[in-house]
């Protein structure tokens, strides 16, 4: 006999279940002091995975560059109270290295050490419950082990009406 499905393991990304448009905000050079910004539309769609230890999405983006897809595989450890997120972008093979965090409140910020044109990085990703309607996500580098972070790409998540 199945069990029951367990309770969610953490309030932690409940917030962005669902189907949301997104409003991508990318910096055209990274990590070069420019402030030269662009913009494109996209959806997104979160779903839970293993009765809430986890969710993942299907991100469709608009780039100017081109219509690619993208998912991130967020994964709960309950023993460590702590996320893993997974990038997965459909342009390229392969996952990028998770960052890994957990949540204060309404803002969630997880990290992990990567590398970015040939020099080692801090990578940073923030999410931010904004209440019902509305998230936000942003993922900052810092070239020097977390001293001083630049955003390069924000992602403002603004819920779709459900017919």
């Amino acid at each position: 006999m199945a069990a029951d499905p367990a309770p969610l393991l953490s309030s932690g990304f409940d917030f962005l279940v669902g189907q949301w448009r997104v409003l991508h905000r990318k910096r055209r050079q990274r990590l070069q002091g420019n402030d030269d910004w662009f913009e494109f539309p996209g959806t997104l769609d979160v779903g839970p995975i293993l009765a809430g230890a986890g969710n993942i999405d299907r991100n469709d983006l608009d780039d100017p560059d081109g219509r690619y897809q993208a998912t991130s595989l967020r994964l709960f450890d309950a023993a460590q109270g702590i996320w893993s997120i997974y990038w997965i972008d459909g342009r390229y093979a392969g996952i990028d290295t998770p960052v890994v965090g957990v949540f204060d409140g309404p803002v969630g910020k997880f990290y992990s050490d990567d590398s970015f044109e040939g020099r080692v990085i801090r990578v940073r990703f923030t999410y931010e419950d904004l209440g019902p309607q509305d998230a936000r996500w942003s993922q900052a580098f810092s070239a020097d082990g977390g001293a001083n972070w630049e955003t390069n790409w924000i992602m403002e998540f603004t819920r779709m009406e459900q017919a």
